[in-house]
């Protein structure tokens, strides 16, 4: 009896095949940098919304993925989905990381006050550490440069009971900026009045790298503007002063907690709150 290969059911067997692999899941966290297969588009997470995932590559452009298969991390194929929002649990934390007070009575200002040294040093400590210094009635102000710094100090008049602490950029041995700390330091204001600082040539760079998808902060020559250079190395626009400030707020839109910033900054301005509430 011959065999009839039409009498066999074709298909039997296939259900016994193994199944091919889910890919892994991935929450999209904010910052995961992400690869979507089809377009090839590399980004790092900016937010969910929905089911619709928003990612930015290093040049600032903003593409919206669902999400779901099709991305790629590290070559792996995944599959991203919305990240679980962990429930508040315990004590609360500010932005800085310390204790949040919660309903707290608005407190007269101090006499005591915090200088800066431009208005983005400024918009950075509020956003961090705005709940800290309104809790303890702390005044930030910037000054637009540090040149004048002993005779803003003088007009002001720092005593015991009316401390001044200062936060200034750059200051490295050698700098300009630590040569003016140090007169104020050996000075008549030297007891009153405390100067600390950051070795970044501006606040820009106390924002961690990874946080606006950098490995490291580009270096600019000593020739040119600094923040011009900066937004010219990452392809952002830099003609005037509204590009400037445009880049600065897309900088600082990636700033949520102290987590996204350097820890050599986070110190000094710990430093500075203690120095100004000291009783």
């Amino acid at each position: 009896m011959s065999d009839d290969r039409y009498a066999r059911d074709v298909l039997d067997g296939y259900s016994r095949r193994a199944p091919r692999a889910a890919p892994r899941q991935v929450p999209a966290d904010r910052d995961l940098v992400i690869e979507d297969a089809t377009t090839g588009f590399c980004g790092a997470v900016l937010r969910v919304t929905g089911r619709l995932v928003e990612l930015e590559d290093f040049r600032g452009a903003v593409r919206v993925f669902p999400l779901g298969p099709g991305f790629l991390l590290e070559g792996e194929p995944v599959a991203m989905v919305a990240p679980v929002r962990a429930a508040p649990a315990g004590t609360a934390r500010s932005a800085s990381g310390s204790f949040a007070v919660a309903n707290a009575p608005a407190r007269v200002a101090r006499a005591s006050r915090i200088f800066v040294e431009g208005r983005h040093d400024a918009e950075l400590v509020e956003k961090v550490w705005g709940h800290d210094l309104r809790v303890e009635g702390v005044v930030v102000e910037y000054l637009e440069g540090i040149d004048d710094l002993e005779a803003i100090l003088d007009r002001f008049g720092p005593t015991p009971d009316r401390r001044v602490g200062v936060l200034v950029d750059h200051l490295v041995p050698g700098s300009k900026e630590k040569r003016i700390a140090d007169h104020v330091s050996a000075g008549r204001h030297g007891k009153n009045a405390l100067v600390v600082g950051h070795p970044f040539v501006d606040v820009w760079q106390a924002v961690k790298p990874a946080r606006v998808g950098l490995d490291v902060w580009p270096r600019i020559p000593r020739s040119m503007e600094w923040k011009h250079g900066i937004c010219e190395a990452l392809g952002w626009p830099h003609e005037d002063q509204a590009d400037i400030a445009a880049a600065w707020q897309r900088i600082l839109a990636k700033v949520s907690t102290f987590a996204d910033l350097e820890p050599v900054l986070l110190g000094r301005v710990e430093q500075l709150i203690d120095f100004v509430t000291e009783e």
